[in-house]
């Protein structure tokens, strides 16, 4: 099997196993599918612990009010008798009114947190570390995860407005955030190796022959943006330590330089009649009273 390290510009994301007779269209969808949807995990992640500490998201027309303008406005939350999370509620304000502030028991709580790091641990970028290849299954496995602990703590579901409800029902909308300029789309999507755009249409082993133990660093790249930065020589890694090495290096230089050529004469194994002075008996005289 052919493994892919793939990046998005120099930061790793995961390796992924294919073989050189694979169609570039259907690697490029596979590795965007990915990409995609460990992006999505991370973005439900973090919406849990909101979730967690703060119950389900308000209507979007009721979002950062006060008590106040809430009254006087005569807005309701239809949704907040309907989405009570199991075990019972504690009410914990939530300061910017993004959500209700009807979140879970301490029990409930440690459900959605405990799934939150085991599905992160799932497709993490440390797995490329461990030699771990991420699949489109793992991927599925971790929403399938975080999915089955929201159905745990709301068991009647969350409100159609809740981003997490919006993200499994894959209607969430990105416009206008951070996350939508992490997002490739698999029209836009092109797949780059040794600063070379490899081709729709081509196989994998067009560009790097049949050999099935090959290992390759691809980059993920958005059409029109260019090409990415080509893989520096050495890592960060190995320039650490070519770093370290040469400043022992000179540092052993500075002491050599310091060191008095002439101080090995003071030695006694440098005196030419030590040996003469031995077998006469001469050695270990002290001179003085006793």
């Amino acid at each position: 099997m052919v493994q892919l390290h793939v990046k998005r510009g120099d930061e790793s994301q995961f390796l992924f196993n294919t073989t050189t007779d694979a169609p570039l269209e259907s690697l490029i969808q596979q590795v965007t599918a990915i990409y995609n949807g460990r992006l999505k995990v991370d973005r439900i992640c973090s919406e849990i612990p909101e979730l967690a500490d703060h119950g389900v998201t308000l209507p979007p027309n009721m979002q950062g009010l006060t008590d106040e303008q809430i009254v006087e406005l005569k807005l309701k939350d239809e949704w907040e008798e309907r989405c009570i999370p199991s075990g019972g509620k504690i009410f914990r304000k939530d300061e910017i009114g993004r959500r209700n502030g009807h979140a879970p028991n301490d029990k409930m709580k440690e459900v959605l947190m405990r799934t939150v790091e085991e599905a992160k641990a799932l497709i993490s970028k440390k797995q490329a570390q461990a030699n771990v290849c991420v699949t489109m299954e793992m991927v599925k496995e971790a929403l399938d995860q975080l999915r089955g602990a929201v159905m745990i703590v709301y068991p009647m579901g969350l409100p159609p407005h809740d981003p997490i409800r919006m993200e499994f029902d894959d209607q969430e909308d990105l416009s206008g955030t951070q996350a939508s300029l992490q997002v490739i789309t698999e029209e836009e999507c092109q797949l780059w190796w040794a600063g070379k755009e490899m081709q729709r249409g081509k196989k994998l082993q067009d560009y790097i022959g049949r050999n099935e133990k090959t290992k390759l660093v691809v980059k993920l790249q958005k059409k029109g943006q260019g090409a990415p930065a080509r893989e520096p020589l050495v890592t960060d890694e190995q320039q650490k330590q070519m770093m370290l090495h040469y400043y022992k290096r000179q540092e052993e230089f500075k002491k050599l330089d310091e060191a008095d050529d002439d101080s090995y004469l003071d030695s006694e194994w440098s005196n030419r009649q030590a040996l003469k002075r031995q077998f006469q008996g001469l050695t270990n005289i002290k001179w003085g009273p006793r």
